[in-house]
């Protein structure tokens, strides 16, 4: 009887009162229906009532309360203390809304919100709990808001959304929040949605994933202006399927013992390519065109940023270091290393400035199992490890650039890691890899084709930049430098325009498994002592290098049989460390400085569409490139 006073006094103060709000409490949820917008309330023999389409269970009533209290349409605010939580619902979407809640562990199943202008419902994280829980269910898009949260779920995800509709995981201007999951359990991260996240905001996240992943979806995954930290994980620090687009912010990932960030192909969907506006796209791309982007890869084998499809790079600045060992991989029973880009399709760099670091044993900066193009930005890849060495006929060796995939004929067998023959020093036809080899016996798929910016490829053992395909330089500033050959392709190599320098302290600068063809272009090739030399062609396989144009400087001379058709060569003397330029009739071309290898060319050759000439040059001015051994 008391509670049925009460509310019919609730009720009455309402009617009278039109700029006030009722509170209808049930546990640790409450209700706000502003006055203005209650209409009619039906009560129902004494058991029920219904106030703006909520219907509530008179016995489950815990309280009722009139007061000033604002309400903000389409808010749930759920705010978290300790071992409790409390939830409070906005009256126009109440309706909509089912929480539960048990302790700290908030449950909400959300049905339809088509009714409310069309907009969708808001729910507002903040506070912080030791073991508590925010899940989700419903099948309509929603906004969760962080707004100052830290909390951890001791058995599960700290935040579980089991809707496969676009989740917007908005980061409060200001804010910092915290997300950990508890460790052993069967979730699959710690932030974890069935469908697509958008992760926005101007705040700061951290996500911390004890069991899987640090962050996963079902579906597409978008960062926009947050400051975005996933300080350790157990599996991949970001995972998702279908598409991972980067457009803003700062994404921090490190500690995790699989791959940084990794996008899948949705395996229920059919694969696309690149949509407009990404609209149902299925392509496994990632795509990186704005913001900051550190990660930090530290397990054998791994990752920094994997896709499945394609990865495109448009602008930003992106930092990615792996630090882990080669490993072998039982599932394709071959030797793997890490990377720092790698995409099963294509890697596409237009823009942005790329920071790649590997210093395990097999590691790669960047490798593309297809076609690898470079048209702007600036590249700098640097590996340090050696040699993986599974076995004699599995290994893995590092690279600081790789394209392409070569397969031999009469055999599914793709030669994507490198075979015990190809790690053997070539050279002047040597085996394959160091210059020789018949090529003939292989299929190529993809490759390297540069067309602008500026890369810089630095290996210690082995390759720096290297294509199991084809090469194709046509502009932009390149400089490689290595061990082994500076620059190696399994096919043809053709240069027609930039500058190309290879520098090399224990092979050929340049190295064709195919025919090399220079058409133009600036280059300066750098070889250690005989039989290596400074720009090399497979001639034991019956191919050639072609010198139809360009400049050519080249310590340890061309290739026997080499052909120049329009230009004049001849060998000429130099001194270590000595600047030069090189003319052509008396028009200075480029400016070159000669490396101080222990291990070098005895001679120069020189190529120019005229007479060529060097000249010693004291304190040579312009824009430096070739890390510092050249100026345009």
């Amino acid at each position: 009887m008391k509670k049925l006073q009460t509310l019919f006094s609730a009720l009455l103060i309402v009617a009278v009162a039109g700029a006030q709000t009722l509170n209808v409490t049930a546990g640790s949820v409450t209700y706000q229906f502003p006055a203005a917008q209650t209409g009619d309330m039906e009560y129902h023999d004494g058991t029920t009532l219904t106030v703006m389409g909520k219907t509530f269970t008179l016995s489950d009533i815990s309280g009722m309360s009139v007061d000033d209290s604002e309400v903000t349409d389409n808010l749930v605010k759920i705010v978290y203390s300790g071992t409790s939580a409390k939830v409070t619902v906005a009256g126009n979407v109440a309706q909509y809304v089912t929480a539960t809640v048990n302790g700290a562990y908030v449950s909400i199943d959300q049905s339809n919100t088509d009714a409310v202008d069309g907009d969708e419902i808001t729910y507002q994280l903040s506070g912080s709990s030791s073991d508590g829980q925010f899940a989700l269910s419903g099948s309509y898009k929603t906004t969760v808001s962080l707004a100052g949260v830290d909390l951890t779920c001791a058995t599960g995800a700290a935040i579980s959304i089991d809707n496969k509709k676009r989740i917007q995981v908005s980061v409060k201007n200001g804010t910092e929040n915290t997300l950990t999951d508890g460790a052993n359990g069967s979730q699959k991260g710690c932030l974890y949605s069935k469908g697509q996240i958008q992760l926005q905001g101007k705040g700061t996240l951290t996500v911390v994933g004890k069991t899987k992943h640090a962050i996963k979806s079902g579906d597409y995954i978008q960062v926009k202006n947050l400051t975005l930290n996933v300080t350790s994980a157990v599996g991949d620090g970001i995972s998702c399927n279908k598409y991972f687009l980067m457009q803003s912010g700062t994404v921090t990932v490190s500690g995790v013992a699989d791959d940084g960030i990794q996008c899948d192909l949705e395996e229920d969907d059919d694969k696309t390519a690149e949509t407009t506006d990404h609209e149902d796209e299925n392509s496994g791309n990632i795509y990186l065109a704005g913001g900051t982007l550190n990660v930090t890869a530290t397990g054998a084998a791994t990752k920094g940023v994997k896709a499945a499809g394609d990865i495109v790079v448009s602008g930003g600045t992106i930092n990615v270091t792996t630090t882990g060992n080669g490993a072998y991989d039982s599932d394709e029973q071959d030797a793997k290393g890490c990377a720092g880009l790698k995409a099963d399709n294509n890697i596409t760099i237009n823009g942005g400035t790329l920071t790649l670091k590997s210093t395990g044993t097999g590691g790669k900066c960047i490798k593309a199992d297809n076609l690898l193009t470079i048209n702007d930005g600036v590249v700098t890849a640097t590996t340090t490890g050696s040699q993986y060495r599974y076995s004699s006929s599995m290994t893995a060796s590092p690279k600081a650039i790789k394209g392409g995939t070569r397969t031999a004929a009469n055999t599914s067998r793709t030669l994507e890691a490198d075979d015990a023959a190809e790690a053997r020093p070539g050279g002047g036809g040597g085996w394959p890899g160091g210059g020789g080899g018949n090529n003939q016996n292989y299929t190529y798929t993809g490759g390297i084709v540069i067309n602008g910016g500026t890369v810089t490829a630095k290996s210690s053992y082995h390759e720096a930049i290297e294509s199991k395909a084809t090469i194709d330089i046509s502009g932009g500033y390149v400089y490689a430098e290595s061990s082994d050959d500076a620059i190696n392709s399994a096919s043809s190599f053709t240069i027609t325009g930039g500058y190309v320098m290879g520098n090399s302290s224990g092979n050929d600068g340049l190295d064709a498994n195919g025919n090399c063809y220079i058409k133009g272009g600036h280059v300066f090739a750098v070889a250690s002592r005989q039989p290596e030399v400074g720009i090399d062609a497979n001639t034991e396989g019956g191919y050639k290098l072609y010198v139809t144009g360009g400049y050519v400087a080249a310590i340890g001379g061309l290739e026997s049989g080499s052909s120049l058709s329009g230009e004049t060569s001849k060998s000429v003397s130099y001194s270590k460390g000595q600047w030069y330029t090189l003319n052509s009739s008396g028009t200075a071309a480029f400016t070159f400085k000669v490396p101080s290898n222990s291990s070098m060319g005895t001679s120069m050759t020189i190529c120019a569409p005229g007479t060529p000439t060097v000249t010693t040059v004291s304190a040579p001015t312009g824009n430096t490139i070739w890390n510092g051994y050249g100026i345009e």
